[in-house]
């Protein structure tokens, strides 16, 4: 955050040394959202005429990270030929395309979560390509979803349209695909981008969410948003997943602000509980399903939107708290490392890119910012 020096090196050093002409299978949603998103925001940073965080401007560049992301955007868009239904292949190679033996099975939320990286990409180069694929995807999707709930699944074949994963939620599978209509709309404008997350958002209300209508008042449990049959809403199981925990601050961007203290208030009881968030928490049983934690950042952008919101210090106390929890159970030598135990604290040898790029950042933003 301003260190004009480093952040000098390291566009540099990537413009000296990346190059995507490799015989490498890659997954489209995460070389989407982690590379063509990192190449595109440095680019920003240096060609900000505004500069918010001082002169990062580079001498004598010339586009070079515009250009790589242009490559590997390139690279990627095999993965949407060949497809009947418009959503892409899950994986590609970036030398030799969709491979063979390519699955053609694909979650929503990594089909559906590619429009905000290549809608930038398109309006920076002046070529709609990119949009256009990455649009039609979402409206394949889109107009996939059941007509009597207006859920979707998790898990569609991309040949058929034939929904494999019946289960409608806001985590893994479904998350992001959410969270980039908003965003997309907040991005640029389209109206239709807003009209199917105020669509989603309606029957997400009406088929997950759990408990009293009211947040902070009335009979009944706090509300919690659970797993359905996409077609009849009927509940699936009893668990959530930690990638649930970025809801609270989705709900903050539409303006549902009351409904997401009370939803981040769950997500906090249960670090609070086991000083991090357990993949998986059956609600029934209060208790982890699944009991690993790889430093996921979605409660802490949760926070930090929750604070810019309200300007209440709890949220800067909940950042302080989750950044004093990462410091005594996941701190090694080399790094941070994922729990493999969230009771026990046991550790795994495994630091995922998005601890960095992501829940570092928003504890930056939260502890250091405010």
């Amino acid at each position: 955050m301003g260190n004009s020096s480093e952040f000098q090196k390291a566009v540099k050093l990537v413009i000296n040394t990346v190059s995507f002409d490799k015989d490498s299978t890659v997954q489209v949603f995460e070389a989407t959202i982690r590379v063509l998103g990192s190449l595109l925001s440095a680019h920003r940073i240096i060609t900000d005429s505004k500069q918010p965080f001082g002169d990062m401007t580079i001498k004598d560049y010339d586009n070079e990270l515009l250009h790589m992301a242009h490559d590997l955007a390139v690279r990627l868009l095999p993965a949407f030929e060949n497809t009947k239904t418009g959503i892409p292949y899950p994986r590609v190679n970036l030398k030799t395309g969709v491979p063979p033996d390519s699955n053609n099975e694909t979650c929503t939320a990594g089909a559906g979560s590619l429009l905000v990286e290549f809608g930038i990409l398109s309006r920076l180069l002046g070529d709609s390509t990119f949009e256009w694929v990455a649009r039609r995807a979402v409206k394949a999707l889109w107009n996939l979803r059941s007509n009597d709930t207006g859920l979707l699944g998790n898990v569609v074949n991309i040949q058929t349209g034939h929904w494999v994963g019946k289960q409608s939620g806001l985590g893994a599978g479904l998350d992001s695909f959410y969270e980039y209509l908003l965003k997309s709309y907040i991005l640029f404008g389209e109206k239709e981008d807003l009209e199917m997350f105020n669509a989603a958002y309606r029957s997400i209300q009406n088929y997950l969410r759990r408990g009293r209508e009211a947040c902070n008042e009335g009979e009944g449990d706090p509300p919690l948003y659970v797993n359905v049959n996409m077609f009849s809403g009927q509940l699936m199981n009893t668990w959530i997943d930690s990638l649930q925990a970025f809801f609270p601050g989705l709900q903050v961007l539409i303006g549902d602000v009351e409904d997401a203290i009370c939803l981040h208030a769950f997500y906090y009881a249960i670090w609070k509980r086991y000083g991090a968030l357990p993949e998986r928490y059956n609600w029934q049983l209060q208790a982890p399903d699944v009991l690993f934690y790889p430093l996921r950042p979605e409660l802490v952008e949760s926070t930090y939107l929750l604070y810019q919101a309200t300007k209440n210090p709890f949220y800067l106390h909940v950042g302080m708290d989750i950044l004093q929890s990462l410091e005594k159970y996941t701190k090694v030598k080399c790094g941070y490392a994922t729990l493999h135990h969230v009771i026990d604290k046991s550790k795994e040898d495994r630091m995922e890119s998005f601890f960095l790029s992501e829940t570092c950042k928003y504890l930056y933003l939260v502890c250091v910012l405010q």
